[in-house]
């Protein structure tokens, strides 16, 4: 069909592909994130554009009525989201995308059904995998959604049979797919197909434990542009093919790498039930602990311990983006910096909710990109580090993860700030992390326990700095 098109639209094609391609390359950096962001969306544009020109529109009062009605929404959305909900936002994004995705299959084919023309094999087949992909990615992503709103616990949901039902039904799915490839005309198979699908998005995501967040988020972002792949394939439209194979395979990519932070398989990650989600409650200086015992400081003692050392390393977690602590955390490097310390931030790939989460929250605050080094490259440095300063991260710092060979997560690499002269940690109390696990850096000789709100605790060291 492409062979067909006016040479003007083809070569808007090519050149929105182009955008794509480059706003890709760029969204691989902090510093150039934001033009990547804009030279996509200038692809975008012109890829909608082509498209509207290309096709008979039927009513194009209606289309643009969406966009409009769509970009209110979506810039009212952006505006008011806290930077601590950018995940659940994500998963809408995700969610709404796979749905779209999949009413462009349903709409291809009742055409076809309503026309009383049998639709050829290439079309049922691409329809029917645009059906299960985009059903899996819309209700898996609302689920994701629920868990980090708090809608609905973050622990593993499990159940007995669990992976027998998805086998069941993930049959039931192939075998009403092969019927309608010989006999499309049965409207309750195809329906049925439809529902199957939207409840193995249900049973895909419920048995993952928060801790694992990071990965369900890029791995349903990859599912939404393998799903917009096939809606491009079932409306024969080349530059949807494509630019879902471009975020399928980005996300893919992503899943990954955040597979190997965390040093798991891709598969233990969706079958195991791994994290709690939910975390301890333990506070300090209650009966949890009793045969361990933790060094605490006030914020006096923590600017002392800051002011006068020649390096420190700030280690951000998600009690610092929860506490919206980023400003103070700003504030406090700036006092530092005035004192003549030489100040880092260290992040993790996992550190957060969603993969660049800290990176983004950081940005929010104006940190500069130079300043924020990855694991790989601060890891080396903190044996000459005078002082570690771990704000509401948790799992990413366990040393069990490299020490003890019978904890759930040994062989996560880890941000080893044990490995610093000094190490403070700003938590509200003992309680583990996603994982579930507890963490003995808080027992080391050389760790001081700061508890207390992130927020509270990090404007309390900036007063004292000030003070020195």
């Amino acid at each position: 069909m492409s062979d067909f098109l006016p040479t003007g639209i083809q070569l808007s094609y090519i050149v929105a592909v182009s955008f794509f391609f480059f706003g890709l390359k760029k969204l691989g950096s902090p510093a150039t994130a934001r033009q990547g962001n804009l030279w996509a969306s200038i692809g975008m544009f012109i890829a909608i554009v082509a498209t509207l020109l290309e096709r008979q529109v039927l009513n194009y009062q209606m289309i643009f009525v969406a966009i409009a009605i769509g970009s209110v929404i979506g810039a009212i959305a952006a505006y008011k989201v806290e930077m601590t909900a950018m995940p659940q936002m994500v998963g809408l994004f995700n969610g709404l995308g796979g749905a779209a995705s999949a009413m462009v299959a349903v709409g291809e084919f009742w055409r076809y059904l309503a026309a009383a023309d049998s639709p050829p094999l290439p079309t049922t087949i691409t329809a029917v995998l645009g059906v299960l992909i985009g059903g899996v990615t819309f209700t898996g992503s609302m689920v994701a959604f629920a868990k980090l709103q708090g809608i609905m616990s973050g622990s593993p949901i499990l159940f007995p049979l669990q992976q027998i039902v998805n086998a069941l039904l993930l049959g039931g799915f192939l075998v009403g797919s092969v019927y309608l490839c010989f006999l499309p005309f049965n409207v309750p198979v195809f329906l049925g197909l439809v529902g199957i699908s939207l409840v193995l998005g249900v049973l895909f995501v419920i048995p993952i434990g928060g801790g694992d967040m990071p990965v369900v988020i890029s791995l349903l972002n990859s599912l939404s542009g393998l799903a917009a792949s096939a809606a491009g394939f079932v409306v024969m439209n080349n530059l949807l093919i494509i630019a879902g194979a471009l975020v399928g395979a980005s996300g893919i990519i992503l899943t990954i790498i955040m597979c190997k932070a965390m040093n798991r398989s891709l598969t233990n990650v969706l079958f195991a039930g791994f994290g709690s989600g939910d975390g301890g409650t333990a506070a300090a200086g209650d009966g949890a602990k009793v045969d361990k015992n933790v060094r605490s400081i006030d914020p006096e003692e923590g600017a002392m311990m800051l002011g006068y050392a020649r390096s420190v390393v700030i280690v951000p977690g998600y009690g610092m983006a929860v506490a919206q602590a980023q400003h103070s955390v700003k504030e406090l490097v700036d006092q530092l910096e005035g004192l003549g310390v030489e100040v880092k931030y260290a992040i993790h790939p996992v550190a957060g909710r969603m993969p660049g989460h800290m990176n983004v929250l950081l940005a929010e605050a104006n940190v500069p990109y130079p300043q924020l080094y990855d694991m790989d490259d601060v890891n080396p440095t903190f044996n000459q580090t005078d002082v570690a300063l771990v704000i509401g991260a948790n799992d990413v710092v366990n040393p069990a993860a490299r020490e003890d060979r019978n904890s759930p997560i040994y062989g996560m690499p880890i941000l080893e700030v044990d490995k610093a002269k000094h190490t403070i940690v700003i938590k509200r109390s003992l309680s583990t992390g996603f994982a579930g696990v507890d963490n003995g850096l808080f027992y080391q000789d050389k760790t001081m326990m700061l508890f207390g709100s992130a927020k509270d605790m990090v404007a309390q060291l900036v007063s004292q700095v000030k003070q020195l």
